[in-house]
């Protein structure tokens, strides 16, 4: 299926007001209905920028296989922007830790990330997800050549398991969520490694026969 300009403006429209939803949603929590973040506020918006910004990670990964599995190419368009919004939810999510659960005491936030090991993690996915984002446009894949660009952004193939062992790691009771979200992220891994080891094999008849 091929997309006119302007439907995929329009779904590129669709999907950014989508994607502000929650932070719409946590805003009229905090400011308007303070009811609807529970007892501690504080603790539900940390929470609620994690969790979305992992939804994004792992829907970023999820492009290319839709791409390939239904041949409609205009997928690719999007994954930028839905990488960046997975960006500036992380960058809410560690806002909201830095300011609410340390007050910017940065010596504790030092120790947080050594003692604490899913803090560790979710730190490092942190670090790696940030030259990604502040090397998404046009102008930086010119700069950095396509051939190094498309090297330093595999990097989100060590970042999402780091992101899903973050979570996995703070949930102390209930892990259905983190489970759902390692079987996800192991079939978008998985898909991948069965598409590069199947191309071989499909141009074998190819070279046979020529």
């Amino acid at each position: 299926m091929r997309l006119s300009e302007r439907a995929i403006t329009g779904v590129k429209s669709f999907l950014f007001v989508a994607a502000l939803l929650p932070l719409a949603y946590l805003s009229a929590g905090a400011f308007l209905f303070p009811d609807w973040l529970g007892t501690n506020p504080a603790e539900a918006i940390t929470r609620s920028n994690g969790d979305w910004a992992l939804r994004l990670l792992l829907l970023t990964l999820t492009v290319t296989p839709m791409r390939q599995l239904s041949g409609w190419a205009w997928l690719l368009r999007l994954r930028r922007q839905i990488g960046l919004f997975a960006f500036f939810y992380v960058l809410l999510h560690v806002s909201s830790y830095v300011s609410f659960d340390h007050v910017f005491d940065v010596g504790e936030i030092f120790r947080d990330i050594v003692k604490r090991p899913f803090i560790t993690v979710g730190f490092a996915a942190f670090v790696m997800l940030t030259p990604l984002a502040l090397t998404s446009t046009n102008a930086m894949v010119r700069r950095l050549g396509a051939r190094r660009w498309q090297v330093l952004h595999r990097l989100v193939y060590l970042i999402a398991p780091l992101a899903v062992l973050h979570f996995w790691w703070m949930v102390k009771r209930d892990l259905t969520e983190p489970i759902i979200y390692a079987l996800l992220l192991g079939v978008l891994l998985g898909y991948r490694v069965y598409a590069r080891t199947r191309r071989p094999l499909s141009r074998a008849p190819v070279a046979a026969r020529s």
